[in-house]
């Protein structure tokens, strides 16, 4: 017994550690960004535009990575009866830890499992991709939904979203455009019926993901 509390101490010690030291690490990100910015505008006006250019661009991945962390924040927790696994983010042209937001977009998700089934929930965020604009022309045609026999509109507050419901593979997909710039899923297998899924997005904060991908 005294083992196992001393092992229980040492993760929960871990985990503290690990978020006390998040604001330090998101600090020192920040004051790389104000050097590289630094540096960059003093190669301008050296004439040094190449090398300016590419300090600028360190500039820019680091900011990216800072506001993807902070839009990751936003994705809703875990409904009762399942286990979320930490948001992550990569680029819509390849992976990677650090978000490229730019004409490729930024995709970001997080994974959720049933604690007690085989249930998994997978929800996900993508911003400023050329897919959204494609994506625009379902959404402003509700004749083509309701020719779907597996999909249909639904009020989420006052946004509207998608729903696709597959009973005979146990599969849910549920879309909502915002802003028109922002595409947010929740796409789930394994369920018995798209009820866990619709809910998961409508307990996403889209205040929070307003304020946190604002341009």
């Amino acid at each position: 017994m005294p083992c196992t509390r001393l092992a229980s101490a040492q993760v929960k010690g871990l985990a503290l550690a690990s978020v006390l030291m998040l604001p330090v690490a998101q600090s020192v990100l920040a004051d790389e960004v104000v050097e590289q910015i630094e540096l960059g505008l003093e190669l301008y006006q050296e004439q040094e535009y190449g090398a300016a250019i590419t300090e600028l661009e360190f500039a820019i991945e680091d900011m990216r990575k800072l506001m993807s962390g902070r839009i990751a924040q936003t994705f809703p927790e875990a409904p009762d009866g399942w286990t979320a696994q930490e948001a992550s983010s990569s680029s819509a042209g390849g992976s990677g830890a650090a978000a490229m937001f730019g004409a490729g977009g930024t995709s970001l998700e997080r994974v959720y499992q049933q604690d007690d089934g085989d249930g998994q929930l997978t929800a996900s965020m993508m911003l400023d991709s050329p897919l959204i604009q494609s994506m625009g022309a379902l959404f402003n045609n509700p004749a083509m939904i309701a020719a779907q026999p597996d999909m249909e509109r639904i009020r989420l507050g006052r946004e509207a979203a998608v729903v696709k419901w597959e009973p005979e593979r146990s599969r849910a997909e549920v879309t909502l455009l915002l802003d028109g710039r922002i595409m947010m899923q929740v796409k789930g297998e394994n369920l018995a019926s798209q009820d866990v899924a619709v809910d998961l997005m409508r307990s996403w904060d889209l205040a929070a993901v307003r304020e946190q991908s604002a341009r």
